[in-house]
């Protein structure tokens, strides 16, 4: 059955009243994405670093798939095994995605930032069987494989020559593309619906390790509301192309634009591009007449360096849509100004419940700081972090969502059941905040643990975390694993981590160092850190800013003053 998600209603009132979530008995995700859809139809424009381009129709993808999930299934990979995908924006990456929700596994996207400690714990942690890996991160793979005992086999993308099956400590390795293109294109794909698990992704705490979050097959058209309202419901125009340079091992751009755009058979852009250069960006997007993107504030203000860019670039873009931060006037203003009215749409969403609230100029104007308002299909409250009620307008609440049918909750978190309690709002027993007299009787909320205000007009303001969580660059990065990294250092005694104000990335890193008895501060310490926190976790969570203090604030019961850092 072909399934679309619509938005109807000439108002955004006419929309919230008329949505309902009729979703189909049997579903799955990669049949929606690529299968359903004119096999002829261009899914995927790719741009490679060297210069190459190729272009894969919907029916390219749904073979290439059918034959990645042979190799899965050789490989022993079953119903419910977790499948890593540490890729970078290359067609592996999505087909990999894809050949799991065939097989019935869960994926596991994974970021090629990643060094050895973040890449080792998300592997163990999700006893993933199998790990499709890029060539830049052979090495690292190598490391840390003898400490994943569950890891089976490593398919290796773009290597260079012939790999020795026995190079891996416990685990086999072989080159992908050798593996696939000796598969059948056919395969008899698993049956599933919207609830069943297909995708871990993990996302940061202010305490404790990662969380990976659980999200079923229906969590890519929970979704398609919000992309459809910030994109301003052009999502089928024939001529929409879409890109972003977010990522792809994260909801912002697998979530935000890569999935819905093919939900709705539309093709998008990849390339791996490394650091965000804004020059390239503009050439991409002129290339391939891109008109639609996702771009994180920090790219935006990157763009706005660049000297005459609607002169300079033929670019169709007609939408961006950002999130991550609130987006500053003069960013609207600079997209009028500068790129002949494209419009800039703000967006809010969180890995587990994205894409909550957001803005769409055909129904209401966009205020500048505003993430607008909550997505036709999801039921918004604000209330009192202590007490579970609601909050009036114009006073600080903690953002919930309810459950029920909306399929962009989260199922749970991974083998944490009380983390997924915790986040989870209910009518219960003494140990859970009770409903009753705030959201919905008997209904369960997931509590973001984001902080906002809702004014008369129905706006929402971001505010804050209530929690210590840093976002920098579009990136949520918890202080303690920072903490834990940088302690691993010698010369290092104690470590507070804070995040900062910083005009361009929104928040920087900051460590406050107590250096080990009989060292001092020094500029060769403080570049040693910083090897040290990207090495074993990742490019952008290396403290940008390091202070050394001869001893750091403390509690009576020894935790770090972290609000005494900054």
């Amino acid at each position: 059955m072909t399934y679309f998600v619509t938005l109807e209603g000439e108002t955004y009132e006419d929309a919230v009243d008329a949505f309902s979530w009729d979703l189909p008995e049997e579903f799955n995700a990669a049949v929606d994405l690529v299968g359903k859809h004119d096999g002829d139809r261009v899914a995927l424009h790719q741009a490679f670093p060297d210069g190459r381009r190729e272009s894969y129709s919907f029916s390219d993808l749904d073979r290439r798939s059918n034959a990645v999930a042979n190799v899965l299934e050789q490989r022993g990979v079953e119903f419910g095994d977790r499948v890593a995908v540490v890729l970078s924006q290359k067609p592996a990456n999505v087909l990999t995605h894809l050949a799991c929700w065939k097989v019935g596994a869960v994926s596991l996207p994974l970021s090629v930032l990643f060094g050895t400690d973040a890449l080792r714990y998300r592997l163990t942690d999700s006893e993933a069987r199998v790990a499709v890996v890029d060539a830049a991160q052979w090495e690292t793979i190598r490391e840390i494989a003898p400490d994943c005992p569950e890891l089976e086999d490593v398919l290796v993308v773009d290597a260079d020559a012939e790999l020795d099956p026995d190079a891996l400590e416990g685990a086999t390795a072989s080159r992908f593309d050798a593996a696939v293109d000796r598969e059948d294109v056919d395969y008899e794909v698993a049956s599933t619906d919207v609830d069943t698990p297909a995708i871990i992704m993990y996302t940061s705490g202010s305490t404790g390790e990662p969380k990976g979050v659980v999200h079923s097959h229906g969590v890519w058209l929970g979704h398609c509301p919000a992309f459809s309202m910030y994109f301003e419901r052009e999502v089928r125009a024939d001529d929409a192309v879409y890109w972003t340079p977010a990522d792809w091992a994260w909801i912002g751009a697998l979530g935000d634009l890569v999935f819905p755009a093919w939900h709705y058979g539309r093709p998008v852009v990849g390339s791996p591009m490394g650091s965000f250069d804004p020059e390239a960006a503009l050439e991409l997007a002129a290339e391939f007449d891109v008109t639609h993107t996702f771009l994180p504030p920090t790219a935006i203000r990157m763009l706005m360096d660049v000297d005459d860019p609607a002169d300079r670039y033929e670019l169709s873009l007609r939408v961006i849509c950002s999130g991550g931060e609130p987006l500053t006037p003069e960013i609207l203003e600079w997209a009028d100004a500068e790129l002949e009215g494209t419009v800039v749409n703000e967006l809010y969403g969180q890995t587990e419940a994205n894409l909550l609230v957001t803005n769409c100029r055909e129904w209401f104007p966009a205020r500048a700081g505003s993430m607008g308002k909550p997505v036709p299909g999801r039921d918004i409250a604000l209330v009192d972090p202590e007490t579970g009620e609601r909050v009036e307008a114009g006073s600080v609440g903690e953002i919930a969502v309810r459950r029920g049918e909306d399929p962009v909750v989260f199922d749970r978190y991974w083998n944490a059941p009380e983390r997924t309690e915790r986040a989870t709002l209910e009518r219960g027993g003494d140990e859970q905040r009770s409903a009753e007299q705030s959201v919905s009787d008997g209904e369960a909320w997931h509590l973001t643990g984001d902080l906002a205000e809702r004014d008369a007009e129905g706006y929402l303001w971001f505010k804050s975390r209530d929690d210590d969580l840093i976002i920098t660059s579009g990136y949520r990065v918890g202080p303690r694993e920072v903490e834990d990294a940088v302690l691993e250092h010698p010369s290092v005694a104690q470590v507070g981590v804070v995040g900062v104000p910083d005009d361009r990335r929104g928040e920087i890193i900051k460590a406050v160092v107590q250096p080990a008895a009989g060292t001092e501060g020094s500029e060769a310490l403080r570049e040693e850190i910083r090897e040290l926190v990207r090495d074993r976790l990742a490019e952008y969570e290396y403290p940008r800013e390091i202070e050394f203090r001869e001893a750091l604030p403390q509690t009576t019961t020894g935790k770090i003053r972290r609000s005494e850092l900054e």
